[in-house]
């Protein structure tokens, strides 16, 4: 089992589930009250989407120092 492509895999579906958030989110704003709850649903996966998205972004970075530093061995 391969994890960066684990985490690239949950990285594209939370994506998928914060997009149907923020919709949800518009929608519930065009009511007169919307529940206070409804405004803090998108927060739940772009938490998670943060820390998927800066593993995936330093792991280049980090794979080119951990190789350059087993080529000096």
């Amino acid at each position: 089992m391969n994890w960066n492509n684990t985490i690239r895999q949950v990285h594209r579906w939370i994506s998928i589930a914060f997009t149907v958030a923020v919709i949800i989110n518009i929608a519930a704003m065009t009511q007169t009250q919307p529940a206070f709850w409804i405004g803090l649903l998108a927060l739940i996966p772009l938490i998670v989407l943060l820390g998927t998205g800066l593993y995936l972004f330093a792991l280049p970075y980090v794979a080119t120092k951990l190789t350059a530093s087993r080529a000096e061995r």
